[in-house]
């Protein structure tokens, strides 16, 4: 994580967005034991926290929104897989099939207290850093910073401009290179970037794994995409949208963007080209040396 700020209250707003990203992964974290998001997987009905059942209720909107290919319950088929785990498994078609029907919104009950139904569990990984990051642009507007630019781990927030008056310059990270594949002229708005590229494991036999599993068939998601960058006023809609686009494909995700817009959208293809929504003609620009091809996306 970075996060800079300019002007005359800049460190007070740096250290109160600090606390708020400690406070946040101390409730949401699916790895701390004592949060709620931990206390609802170990099987409690837990009183959680208003903001934790909000954050829920968002996520379970979105993974209605998305057709499920975004989806916070997917959380048993990510221990199965254990990707990003010090110990990841190619499990059977069997295993998969077994935690299949674990996945749903209708697992998990917003009563008064919040229950999830036996061997369910939920991530917020696709989601709580979006919000983190919003959370983090309104502590700065309560500080008056008009001037910052925050990096959560592939979640960018910039706000305002640059201390010199010019936009944010903000890149898009090259799925199969180094470097980057572009850069994007943005004030004011959250960009996400999620892909395959970014954690993955190689089996015995060669075949390679990515982390974002496509909920609907509890597998790696068999995407014709590197990486998805969906740019937005809203960071945790961002942030889900990016896993879920990057799940649908090329087809569904600019189909899915010309039916909700509200965004605007980069797509790097398995093929070597990198589309672009049509709000972003005069703020993108290809880096010296770019192998891709840069097509705008009909509206």
């Amino acid at each position: 994580m970075t996060l800079s700020a300019y002007g005359d209250s800049a460190d007070e707003a740096l250290t109160a967005a600090s606390r708020e990203i400690n406070r946040l992964e101390a409730i949401l974290s699916r790895t701390i034991d004592t949060s709620d998001i931990s206390r609802l997987n170990a099987g409690e009905a837990v009183s959680v926290q208003q903001e934790t059942r909000e954050l829920l209720l968002r996520a379970l909107a979105l993974a209605d929104k998305t057709g499920g290919t975004f989806d916070v319950t997917v959380a048993p088929l990510v221990t199965l897989w254990g990707i990003t785990s010090d110990a990841p498994h190619v499990p059977t078609q069997e295993e998969i099939d077994a935690l299949l029907p674990l996945v749903g919104g209708s697992h998990v009950h917003m009563d008064t207290e919040v229950t999830l139904d036996e061997g369910c569990a939920v991530d917020l990984g696709g989601i709580a850093k979006g919000y983190a990051s919003q959370q983090v642009a309104d502590i700065f507007r309560a500080y008056d910073v008009t001037s910052a630019v925050v990096s959560l781990g592939g979640n960018v927030y910039v706000c305002g401009s640059k201390p010199d008056g010019s936009a944010w310059n903000v890149g898009i990270q090259d799925p199969a290179a180094s470097g980057y594949a572009a850069t994007v002229a943005l004030t004011d708005c959250f960009a996400v970037t999620s892909g395959g590229y970014q954690r993955y494991f190689e089996a015995a036999d060669g075949t390679v794994y990515q982390h974002i599993l496509d909920p609907r068939t509890g597998r790696p998601a068999d995407s014709d995409l590197l990486s998805v960058t969906v740019i937005s006023d809203d960071g945790t809609a961002a942030d889900a949208y990016s896993t879920a686009l990057y799940v649908m494909g090329e087809q569904e995700a600019v189909s899915f963007w010309r039916a909700h817009g509200g965004f605007d959208l980069i797509l790097i293809t398995a093929d070597g080209r990198l589309l672009y929504t049509p709000g972003l003609s005069d703020a993108i620009t290809a880096p010296e040396g770019c192998a891709y091809d840069f097509q705008p996306i009909a509206a």
